[in-house]
């Protein structure tokens, strides 16, 4: 059994770690850290996990916990794993990091968006993790950079037509949507029930910081360099993310030549659904589940195509995103510990 730890274990990313390698056939977690839980049983936090996981938070150091597993989950907020990350890879264990901290490849776009970097030398040596589209690179190393909730569903929806050449780039626009769980669980103020409750609203209009990551991702697909509109919004529910993705078309596509293509691209990805032409994918069918949904369609009056993608932020937007990618790298079967159906109603 493959050992492992999650650094940072007390948020919502690292509760859904939890009860995901809690069930994991070919893991055993080992050890979970929070500064202020250390010391409290992990079903104390979160009664949901009561007779799953028996582990208890600590308050450890990075030497601690890297004596104790094979592979490390950083749940850490961004600037954070950046100071943690290196040991655990200097002591060669697999680490898959969920913050921003080696997304990006470009130092100085790093530090114009999130401020200064402590091991950027790192930065080089992180895959950027989306399976679908890099999975022969993750099979080779054992540091990944997980991705971004936002970016994970913009990426998927646009590579078919990007890889192909559909697009005119210069049009691309991305509104998105998420559940209130994507502001993390810290009590801020704007994340409060009667904050939320009722309203629907967009949020850092244009400074986003998942941007950068969107654009750096978009530019390699297409290989060459252009910007994106991408505007996120803040939805009263609490997990889901819909983005919806217009774009001008290059030539005319017929939506059934759209849809072949897309189901091509994507025919043996057993987690990217392609739905049904006049079918558009819907947050509540994939709720706590790791698959992305994918609905297509296209505008003859405008000559626009509308792309629609719907993933669990917590799960394929973060948790269940980090254990397939310690699946490929550890040579796991990729849907061990993810192979469950979505949660409806």
């Amino acid at each position: 059994m493959m050992k492992a730890a999650i650094f940072g274990a007390s948020g919502y990313t690292g509760q859904e770690l939890t009860r995901i390698l809690s069930a994991h056939p070919e893991v055993k977690l080992v050890a979970v850290t929070s500064r202020r839980f250390a010391g409290q049983k992990v079903p104390a936090v979160f009664p949901a996990l009561q007779g799953l996981t028996s582990l208890t938070y600590q308050n450890a150091t990075p030497s601690q916990i890297c004596n104790l597993c094979d592979v490390v989950f950083l749940a850490l907020p961004h600037g954070v794993s950046m100071e943690i990350a290196p040991e655990f890879i200097k002591a060669g264990k697999k680490v898959i990091d969920l913050s921003a901290d080696y997304r990006l490849k470009d130092l100085k776009t790093y530090e114009m968006w999130y401020g200064k970097h402590s091991s950027a030398k790192f930065i080089k040596d992180a895959v950027y993790g989306i399976p679908e589209l890099y999975r022969q690179k993750i099979k080779k190393t054992k540091f990944v950079a997980n991705p971004g909730c936002y970016p994970t569903g913009i990426i998927l929806g646009l590579a078919p037509a990007l890889k192909k050449k559909l697009l005119d780039v210069t049009t691309v626009i991305a509104d998105s949507v998420s559940g209130v769980s994507g502001a993390g669980r810290e009590p801020l103020t704007g994340s409060l029930f009667c904050e939320v409750d009722g309203g629907f609203k967009a949020y850092k209009v244009g400074k986003h910081r998942h941007l950068p990551e969107i654009e750096q991702e978009l530019n390699a697909l297409a290989g060459k360099k252009f910007a994106i509109s991408f505007t996120p919004h803040l939805l009263p529910v609490k997990r889901g993310i819909l983005s919806t993705i217009y774009a001008k078309l290059k030539k005319d596509v017929s939506l059934e030549k759209l849809h072949a293509l897309y189901s091509a691209f994507y025919t043996n990805e057993k987690f990217v659904r392609i739905c049904p032409q006049g079918v558009y994918p819907n947050i509540s069918s994939v709720c706590g589940s790791n698959y992305c949904d994918i609905g297509l369609a296209v505008d003859p009056r405008t000559k626009r195509i509308i792309i629609m993608a719907a993933i669990d932020n917590l799960v394929k937007g973060a948790a269940g995103q980090a254990v397939q990618n310690m699946n490929i790298i550890c040579g796991f079967k990729e849907d061990a510990g993810l192979n469950v159906a979505p949660l409806f109603p």
